[in-house]
């Protein structure tokens, strides 16, 4: 029975130590160097949409020099939107007529360009790359923004040299930042509410809740599938977002008081006035100026800062990108809450609707000026002045250090 034993223990041994050798072997994992991503063509781009900044006649001058390098000098098709062309200060310049008969113009939401644009080149501030993004709401092309505005966080390449810079985009000699979108959705009445105030129901497609204030939820923190199920209520709206979804407790002067999920399991109930769901892009913006730490495009993240909780121990968090992130109005919330997309398409939110937000497998390529690392940090420094303060004055030669004195 011994020698039984000790030859099983045996062969159970080499068949470890052969599983580890062949595990060791057969997976390898490998983090992406970021100077990896790099700008390739297919084929040379010939349909370059341009995106001036309007209400800007700073802007306009730069508008024709590009207009007109692009198409007389590089025979690009060059789309432009129709109200951009329709201002007066280009309408009535003689010498930019020939120049405008060959732009190729549309409007926002009734002409679809995504499929036929092969670089994007913005003339503003960081507001004309959020633009950009919202006109694709699939693959977005490449992205040079020439820094024209007030801020320019994202746009780090400087319009002096726009020929030169153009020309390498154009060999494909750049590296690029793929910036992660947000797939956001509204979802009306997925939570159909019923009963009486203060003995509401909560049911979806599938599920009946309980009364007492609060849906069903098992012994683990997860929302019931009738409640999660994604065929159940209405979508009103879908679309990919750059910066952040801000919800928020619009022009009530109560506490806003909405449900955060994750991944179907209640993590916590927001109660301030809102919260803030970015990318790593919009880590530098609202959210930034409410607390919560930058990160690098590069980082596959999804951050949730609250906006003034009410709680002196609620901190922003990160989590990984790829979970769905769902936010309901509490059942007992006194007011509707409001949710708005990098700023626009703002609406409201009441109870029985919810907001679905996942990472998007649609990022925006971004060119960059030097390198993905480089430009990052520059913007920090120049346009957040990050960690900018007076230097400590070093001792004069003749003091010495005291603990030096003592001895």
């Amino acid at each position: 029975m011994l020698m039984n034993d000790c030859s099983e223990q045996l062969r159970f041994s080499k068949m470890r130590d052969s599983f580890q050798r062949d595990h060791r072997t057969s997976f390898k994992w490998h983090i992406q160097d970021p100077a990896s991503q790099r700008l390739t063509w297919n084929k040379p781009p010939v349909n370059v949409l341009v995106i001036r900044k309007i209400r800007d006649e700073s802007l306009v001058e730069p508008f024709k020099e590009l207009c007109h390098f692009l198409v007389e000098e590089k025979g690009m098709l060059v789309f432009v939107e129709r109200r951009v062309v329709a201002d007066v200060s280009l309408t009535t310049d003689e010498t930019f007529a020939s120049i405008r008969k060959q732009l190729c113009t549309f409007r926002e939401g009734y002409d679809d360009i995504s499929h036929c644009i092969d670089l994007i080149i913005c003339l503003g501030g960081d507001g004309t790359l959020l633009y950009a993004s919202s006109l694709f709401q699939g693959s977005v092309p490449p992205v040079m923004a020439f820094h024209l505005g007030s801020l320019g966080f994202l746009t780090p390449f400087k319009f002096e040299s726009y020929k030169t810079e153009v020309a390498k985009v154009f060999e494909g000699n750049a590296a690029i930042t793929l910036r992660s979108r947000l797939k956001v959705k509204v979802v009306k009445d997925m939570l159909q509410r019923t009963g009486q105030p203060g003995q509401q129901q909560y049911q979806g497609s599938g599920g009946q809740g309980q009364a007492g204030g609060q849906p069903d939820t098992e012994h683990n923190g997860l929302l019931p599938h009738g409640h999660t199920n994604s065929e159940a209520g209405n979508i009103t709206l879908q679309m990919q977002v750059l910066n952040e979804v801000v919800v928020d407790r619009g022009p009530s002067s109560y506490l806003s008081n909405v449900d955060l999920y994750l991944d179907g399991r209640l993590i916590t109930s927001v109660q301030g006035d809102g919260v803030i769901v970015s990318t790593p892009t919009g880590s530098t913006a609202y959210a930034a100026a409410a607390g919560a730490s930058m990160i690098h495009p590069n980082v596959p993240a999804i951050m949730v800062t609250p906006i003034c909780p009410h709680s002196l121990s609620f901190r922003p968090i990160v989590v990984p990108a790829g979970v769905e992130l769902m936010i309901t109005l509490s059942p007992d919330a006194r007011n509707t809450c409001w949710v708005s997309f990098d700023g626009r398409k703002r609406q409201e939110i009441s109870h029985g609707d919810c907001i679905k937000i996942t990472t998007s497998c649609y990022p925006v390529p971004s060119i960059c000026c030097h390198d993905l690392v480089y430009d990052w940090f520059e913007s920090l420094a120049q346009c957040l002045h990050w960690n900018v303060r007076k230097k400590q004055a070093r001792l004069a030669d003749d003091v010495s250090d005291s603990s030096d004195t003592e001895n």
